[in-house]
């Protein structure tokens, strides 16, 4: 045998005993003889897990949920099967182009008449032993009729106890009794890289297990929840149902898939169930979700901004506008301001705060500490309650040009002094319009109409005030600006230009 066969059979050898994990015994006796290609010392082999126990330990706590309501038969195009209608409204799918019967003489008949027809298929798990399911709030949302189906094939009539579709979670109650509930696990143990589980009915194919690793937490994807994204494979109809840990505990529901086809494609997202069971303990209370608001609007705080304002870090919640007569109007909060705290605990992203407030009992008197200014300062607001969405304000027609009173050329901008009927409207005690911005002041999105509250943390009244700050600065480094679109506030920075 040639040495070049011999070296072929050897590394074919070695590649077997590293997939098998079985060592050479010469390796064994003499470790230092190794080859360099071997493992690195110290690594650690690990198998792959077994879900089976964890499949007979929650799996039967884990339900089918189809859902029911009336419908004209004349309404599904072409006599489509329903769950594939589902399939299409669930995901914002367009509907597939069905040619329409030709119209001619008709009669009415029974089927003409509204009918009681499968609306969807999704899933949900036993919370407690007398029967109350916890599930998505679109599962069933819109269902004139909810039928809940256990492992045992036992079939439930369930009652909506009540559906908070900001969370997307409902709480449904099926008349039985010792029930095998689910353990709810502890989501800040939760890891990244951790090994989770599936189980659901995707496609009406009840009791699937799929099976995958936690790909992210805290991922923003909404307003009120940070989800949990995983590479776990999920498709309509697993929906609502649990998402379990390597311990046979509950950690989220399985809500989202992203997707560009409908299907899966290794990003799914679930309700953390820390989360889930404060809406579904309100909702078993009162069938409601009762939430805080100030009544502010927010925006992201930018590396570039912290940096110039002297904030340091990019953290916080800009405020971006203050609803007239809100919590926060009377608490002292102005637009501009970056609220970093509340009662403590810190914001570290914007979309904290609204969570945070959210959890927030209507009524408490919560201390926020904002950044204003270049310095740090803490209001006391009580917060209110949190109403339907507001349709947005339209913004008011423009008044008469102001004749333009100053320019300054080094940064591209030509400004004028606020009328006092433009003060009245803005709610502002001072600031500049701008009238034209070119060069620095464009590129950092300035534009007409926009009026500039502060200039690195000292606030503006007059274009002769902002000529004197602005001469005094220095133009080789950036420059912090606060200025108003509207009811809005915005931070921007103008960088110097390259030479």
């Amino acid at each position: 045998m040639s040495a070049t066969v011999a070296n072929r059979w050897i590394l074919a050898g070695l590649a077997l005993c590293s997939v098998i994990g079985v060592v050479p015994l010469a390796w064994a006796q003499n470790p230092a003889s190794s080859v360099s290609a071997a493992a690195p010392l110290g690594a650690v082999v690990r198998s792959l897990p077994d879900f089976t126990d964890l499949v007979e330990q929650v799996g039967p706590s884990v339900v089918n949920i189809r859902t029911v309501e009336r419908v004209t038969p004349r309404n599904n195009p072409g006599g489509m099967d329903e769950e594939m209608l589902e399939f299409f409204r669930r995901f914002g799918l367009p509907m597939p182009n069905i040619p329409r019967q030709q119209p001619g003489p008709r009669r009415n008949t029974p089927q003409d008449e509204d009918q009681q027809q499968p609306r969807g298929v999704g899933s949900g798990f036993v919370l407690t032993s007398d029967g109350f399911v916890l599930t998505n709030a679109h599962v069933v949302d819109g269902a004139d009729e909810v039928l809940v189906t256990l492992v045992d094939k036992r079939e439930f009539k369930a009652r909506i106890v009540g559906a908070d579709k900001r969370t997307d979670v409902a709480v449904v109650k099926i008349e039985a009794s010792g029930l095998p509930a689910v353990k709810i696990g502890d989501v800040n143990r939760l890891k990244v890289g951790e090994w989770v589980m599936a189980i659901g009915s995707p496609f009406g194919l009840e009791n699937s297990v799929t099976a995958g690793i936690v790909s992210a937490k805290q991922r923003d994807t909404g307003d009120y929840l940070p989800f949990i994204q995983t590479d776990v494979a999920i498709n309509p109809g697993n929906s609502g149902g649990p998402l379990i840990n390597m311990r046979g505990e509950v950690v989220g529901i399985n809500s989202q898939i992203y997707s560009r086809s409908g299907g899966y494609m290794g990003i799914a997202f679930a309700i953390p169930i820390d989360e889930a069971m404060r809406v579904s303990e309100q909702l078993r209370t009162s069938g409601r979700v009762t939430r805080g608001r100030i009544g502010v609007q927010i925006d992201q705080v930018t590396k570039d901004v912290a940096e110039s304002i002297g904030l340091g870090k990019p953290q916080g919640a800009l405020v971006r506008g203050v609803e007239t007569g809100s919590p926060a109007e009377k608490a002292g909060i102005e637009a501009g301001d970056i609220i970093i705290k509340i009662d403590g605990k810190t914001i570290e992203k914007s979309s904290d705060l609204p969570r945070l407030v959210g959890n927030t009992k209507p009524g408490t008197r919560s201390t926020l500490t904002v950044f204003r200014r270049g310095a740090t300062k803490d209001l006391i607001v009580t917060v209110g309650e949190l109403e339907p969405d507001k349709t947005a304000r339209a913004k008011p027609e423009k008044e008469d040009r102001p004749k333009v009173t100053g320019s300054v050329t080094a940064f591209g901008l030509t400004v004028s002094d606020l009328t006092d009927a433009q003060k009245r409207e803005l709610k502002t005690k001072g600031g500049v319009r701008v009238e034209a911005a070119t060069d620095a002041a464009a590129r950092a999105g300035l534009r007409e109409g926009d009026v500039i509250v502060s200039v690195a943390n000292t606030e503006i009244n007059s274009v002769k005030e902002l000529e004197a700050l602005l001469a005094k600065v220095d133009k080789t480094k950036p420059l912090s600006l606060l200025f108003r679109r509207g009811d809005w506030a915005q931070y921007i920075v103008i960088k110097p230009t390259s030479r």
